[in-house]
């Protein structure tokens, strides 16, 4: 009667620590309030764009560009750029991690079979003699252990791994942003880099024709050997500036490679390569809010801000006591057969409540460390925030600028022009020298290659746009 009173006082006290297992100690995760709910609209976003995402408008970002070139490249990318093959492999093993902080929750079990051989000698005084023998012993049975999570660092310890895995997601997906960014951004130098050089093969061939006239009209006495010199040193300089647009042009096409996991030396198409680029339309940016949940790098400091709450939990509840339930149960005989025999059961089970009492402001010291790294992980978060509203401004701003400057630098290249084909036509007729032939065509190089880099540049602040933005494409999944 009194070994049944006694189990039934130790099966309540397991009992009441299952119940108190759904207590936890520490704060619940709120999003902190920062200046993007202040703000409704991007101040450089144009009139005539959509300030919220439609559904019909969400996908990937890069095929907004109707480019078929970069659609392929993209892809190839997604697939085999060894940079998102490690971001991968590094959101597998959060998701392993947050599999062993689950498995923590659990009872653990585990099962034994042991044979135990010993040899006693005993004796019984000076004269009786030593008797000895030999005592064999078989059991198997099993064992459990189970912490009872009264103060909830367990499950904690779990939200948190999954905060951690959900950080390590957004962070593969804001590398894949960044990967197809260089992508689109590599293909948009190479097209750039193509169009400078066909403006420089335009130059050689004047510069010949030109050297050509001047080699003539020095020849018949109508100028002097000075205009020879001048032609000459222009076309050199132009032939010279041919290698560097070239050399431009071998590494873009190294650095598209390996981004795209080939050897920098594969052999590409470059009559499709080299394709212009359609025409820009407009991109749906979004309202500032939609940074918070589209930005994943955002989502990253958010998620890591929530798991730097839950782990405030961890280290308060290890300031109180806890519960470890353990039992035991099987067979033992003398005999192999005996170890299977229910009649020689064996059982024990023990709870063991253990508490810090003093360990010179340890644990103490571990709260307030935890506290300050939710406090760095907040202001992260909002500097975050703020990077990203200021990057969204900086590329729409940019844009606007260089659209500007596009019709600009047209204006500039048509003028050039113009007084370059005047320049040479009253050097034949005499009434200029060669140096105005000179510094026109000089110029009208020089304006022809801003009006291009414009253009590339107002691609390159669309890139950056849909990268500040956010995309509006879901991430492929693992």
């Amino acid at each position: 009667m009194v070994q049944n009173t006694l189990w039934a006082k130790k099966l309540y006290l397991v009992c009441a620590a299952l119940c108190l297992a759904g207590c936890m100690v520490g704060p619940d995760y709120q999003r902190p309030d920062t200046v993007v709910e202040e703000v409704d609209r991007f101040a450089w976003l144009p009139a005539d764009w959509d300030e919220v995402n439609q559904p019909d408008t969400v996908g990937p970002w890069w095929q907004k560009f109707n480019d078929p070139v970069l659609d392929d490249l993209v892809d190839q990318a997604l697939m085999a750029n060894t940079d998102i093959l490690v971001a991968l492999a590094t959101v597998n093993q959060t998701r392993a991690l947050v599999q062993q902080a689950h498995g923590m929750q659990f009872p653990e079990i585990s099962y034994g079979s042991t044979r135990d051989r010993m040899r006693q000698s005993f004796s019984f005084g000076p004269l009786g003699g030593r008797i000895s023998f030999i005592n064999e012993s078989y059991s198997q049975g099993f064992n459990l252990s189970y912490m009872v999570d009264v103060f909830g660092a367990l499950k904690r310890s779990h939200r948190a791994a999954i905060k951690d895995m959900l950080a390590s997601e957004a962070d593969c997906e804001a590398l894949m942003h960044a990967i197809v960014a260089q992508v689109v951004g590599t293909r948009i130098e190479m097209v750039t880099q193509w169009r400078l050089l066909e403006i420089i093969h335009a130059t050689i061939q004047s510069w010949e024709q030109t050297l050509e006239v001047t080699q003539r009209r020095y020849e018949g006495g109508l100028t002097s050997p000075l205009d020879v010199y001048f032609a000459k040193q222009n076309l050199a300089d132009a032939r010279a500036q041919k290698t560097v647009v070239s050399q431009q042009l071998t590494l873009l096409t190294h650095a598209i490679n390996v981004l795209c996991g080939n050897a920098p030396s594969k052999v590409l198409d470059h009559e499709i390569l080299l394709a212009d680029i359609p025409p820009l339309t407009s991109a749906p940016v979004g309202v500032p809010a939609q940074l918070l949940d589209r930005r994943p790098d955002v989502r990253a400091a958010q998620v890591r801000l929530a798991a730097a709450t839950e782990r405030i939990g961890v280290s308060l509840a290890q300031l109180y006591p806890g519960l470890v339930v353990t039992a035991s149960g099987g067979m033992v005989g003398d005999e192999f057969y005996e170890s299977f025999d229910i009649k020689n059961r064996v059982y024990a089970l023990g709870l063991n409540l253990t508490g810090p009492l003093f360990n010179g402001g340890r644990l103490r010291a571990g709260v307030r460390a935890s506290r300050a790294a939710a406090e760095q992980a907040a202001q992260q978060f909002t500097g975050s925030v703020l990077a990203a509203l200021q990057e969204v401004e900086d590329a729409l701003a940019t844009e606007q600028y260089v659209r500007q400057r596009i019709e600009l630098y047209r204006e500039a290249a048509q003028l050039a022009q113009d007084a370059e084909a005047l320049a040479q036509q009253r050097y034949l007729e005499g009434a200029e020298s060669i140096l105005t032939v000179l510094e026109t065509e000089r110029a009208k190089r020089l304006s022809q290659n801003q009006l291009v880099l414009a253009e590339g540049q107002l691609w390159l602040a669309r890139v950056q746009l849909y990268l500040a933005a956010g995309g509006d494409w879901a991430a492929p999944k693992s």
